[in-house]
């Protein structure tokens, strides 16, 4: 009996799961185990292949009915699919791989060494100010390189690497049961066709260094927590002359003490006296780029809202500023004077009498109007 696990189960999927969820399924645990991403770590490997043996055979529509008949001993020729019912159980790695890792398996020739290098992600927290108005710096960061010393040959300098022994060069193992031929990686140089001897003493056969590096990226003004930015060819350099990959920056913003964002416009708040609020005044109001004066006009109430037209941030898109919003706080006085006191309760006294009228002739009109 078969010692080898649930095709579905290796992936992670549900029995009728549709083609596009399981390759997307397939693409995570695929690069999740990838020997470039796990180097020297055997049981990854080991999970990679798998996988990838599981894919082949449930996203071909014919092997999988068969599979979800027979099981793995369907696969096997021991069930009752016709000997060119299905082929070699790797035959689909190569579209696999190409789609996902830019690099093809199998077919005439072998494997093809060239490989794209790996996507990088660095996080970048900056200031308000400068996500608002843009900003060139430098980040630092730890990638792959070629090898300078063997090119990216893996080898010695002065040695070539030689075309395996065992599989000559096609990168594959053919075993024959039956009627079948079974096609697998050769396991004498996995699957790249070609044996290192002599492994170059800096990578040591790696082909690829970690090195650490300086980039110089350009912030456009406008940016906000959750943008993302790209820089092609910045990421991991590629096996064999494959091309780099990319490296991605993801913003977030620290938050200002006094100003908020809303969109491409900015919220701050004033304190104004009661005084201000009531007769009116001037003031100064802190801005982006400095300060701006700000009219306040008799009677301003608790959270009324002024706008100071283009003191926000550039739209990335188009570059024009939004505005300011400026809210109104009442601030109520502490620690009063004995006159102060005395001109408030003053003032309330007046209110009081305005108040005590306003009311006495709405009364008086209910009253007459009750009478008719």
């Amino acid at each position: 009996m078969s010692s080898k696990r649930d095709y579905y189960e290796v992936l992670g999927v549900s029995r009728d799961v549709d083609a596009g969820e399981l390759k997307s399924r397939y693409r995570k645990v695929a690069l999740k185990y990838h020997p470039d991403r796990n180097p020297g770590d055997p049981k990854s490997e080991e999970l990679f292949k798998e996988a990838s043996e599981a894919y082949s055979v449930l996203s071909d529509p014919q092997k999988r009915q068969i599979y979800d008949q027979f099981g793995h001993r369907g696969l096997e020729g021991m069930g009752r699919g016709s000997a060119g019912g299905f082929e070699d159980v790797f035959s689909s790695f190569g579209d696999i791989f190409e789609d996902f890792f830019g690099f093809r398996t199998g077919g005439r020739g072998g494997r093809s060494s060239a490989r794209r290098g790996s996507d990088l992600r660095y996080d970048l927290t900056i200031d308000f100010l400068e996500a608002a108005f843009g900003k060139e710096m430098e980040i630092e960061i730890e990638k792959y390189e070629t090898c300078p010393t063997c090119e990216g040959s893996g080898a010695r300098p002065g040695t070539y690497p030689e075309t395996c022994a065992q599989c000559r060069g096609t990168g594959q193992f053919v075993r024959t049961q039956g009627f079948f031929s079974v096609k697998s990686t050769c396991p004498g140089c996995r699957g790249a066709g070609q044996v290192i001897k002599e492994h170059c003493p800096q990578c040591k056969g790696r082909q690829r260094i970690i090195v650490t590096k300086r980039v110089s990226i350009k912030i456009p003004a406008g940016v906000d927590s959750g943008s993302k930015l790209r820089l092609t060819g910045e990421g991991e350099s590629g096996v064999q002359g494959g091309p780099p990959g990319d490296l991605y920056v993801f913003i977030n913003v620290k938050p200002h003490e006094f100003f908020k964002r809303s969109n491409a416009d900015v919220i701050s708040t004033v304190e104004l006296t009661f005084v201000q609020a009531a007769l009116g005044d001037e003031i100064t109001v802190p801005t982006l780029t400095g300060e701006e004066t700000l009219k306040i006009p008799k009677g301003t109430q608790y959270a009324d809202t002024f706008r100071l037209p283009g003191q926000g941030i550039p739209s990335l898109r188009s570059g024009v500023r939004g505005d300011q919003i400026v809210q109104v706080d009442l601030k109520t006085p502490k620690n009063m004077s004995r006159k102060q006191e005395d001109l408030l309760r003053e003032f309330s006294r007046l209110e009081s009498d305005k108040l005590s009228k306003k009311f006495k002739r709405f009364f008086k009109g209910g009253s007459t109007q009750a009478a008719k």
